[in-house]
């Protein structure tokens, strides 16, 4: 699994596009076991990457809420 970007460069869509196809690779099975727990290691890393990006927006769409009200006052 070389070549990878880092993580704190991907962006939302390309960390759950590689997530998708990392999945989709265990699933397929065929792998060794080492294989299969470096996949599933580089899952739960992608995994992770999409929750800050979802854990992001969440707390921006939270404040742009939350100033929009203030302004309603």
């Amino acid at each position: 699994m070389t070549g990878q970007t880092p993580d704190t460069e991907l962006g939302y869509e390309q960390a759950r596009d590689e997530l998708i196809e990392t999945v989709r690779r265990l699933e397929a099975g065929g792998t060794t076991l080492e294989e299969s727990l470096a996949l599933w290691q580089r899952g739960e890393q992608l995994a992770e990457v999409c929750q800050r990006w979802l854990d992001g927006a969440r707390a921006k769409l939270d404040a742009a809420v939350k100033q929009s009200e203030e302004s309603d006052r």
